[in-house]
């Protein structure tokens, strides 16, 4: 190798130390920088995850609770904080008391739900409706559904206009109903029956499709 050639490879590794000298600090900051990244990232994860199980294990725990009549299930549901699983947990609960006879408590409990999607709103909506009725206030079960569409929704309508006495109003809403109903819905001769109670004849279409 020629002395040329020597000094050249010197001369290159004194540049490179000159500037691992001036910047390896920082590329060894950048390294470490992204490593702790990569780490809290990691971290955040599995303490996401861990969260997530304490939160499932809670709502179990309401669950177990309000199936077996405990004197603590609200508190349990209470414990959970807002979110889905409360709301779930409250639906349970609702329906619990429903079970037990106690629909003005179940009132109270759908009416408490803090929802925060549109479909858990129309699900609370009207299974508040329908425990109205139940109760004997069908002009609020009208007011929850009054701008709701759909075949459930103008169902309702019409048990709450047949209950205050409104036979047309019922005759009308029962009929929309089947309009938006499928035709092989198992709740077509359910409605259908209704209809003919309040003095409705439902269409061809809907008789072909009860046969």
């Amino acid at each position: 190798m020629a002395i040329d050639d020597l000094l050249d490879e010197h001369e290159q590794g004194e540049r490179v130390r000159a500037w691992l000298r001036q910047n390896g600090a920082g590329m060894v900051g950048g390294v470490v920088l992204g490593l702790a990244a990569i780490g809290g990232w990691k971290w955040w994860q599995g303490n996401q995850h861990q969260r997530a199980l304490q939160e499932a294990d809670r709502f179990y725990s309401a669950v177990t609770a309000i199936e077996a009549g405990a004197d603590d299930a609200e508190a349990r549901i209470e414990a959970l904080g807002p979110g889905l699983y409360s709301q779930l947990a409250s639906l349970e609960l609702a329906a619990a008391q429903v079970e037990s006879g106690d629909n003005e408590a179940a009132i109270a409990t759908l009416r408490a739900i803090e929802f925060d999607t549109p479909l858990l709103a129309t699900v609370v909506d009207q299974r508040l409706a329908r425990l109205l009725i139940e109760t004997g206030k069908p002009a609020e079960a009208l007011e929850l559904v009054a701008d709701a569409t759909g075949a459930a929704a103008q169902e309702i309508g019409g048990d709450a206009r047949y209950a205050m006495g409104e036979a047309d109003g019922a005759r009308e809403a029962y009929a929309a109903a089947l309009e938006d109903l499928e035709p092989l819905s198992p709740r077509r001769n359910i409605i259908e029956l209704k209809l003919t109670q309040v003095g409705g004849v439902p269409s061809d279409l809907d008789a072909e499709a009860s046969s």
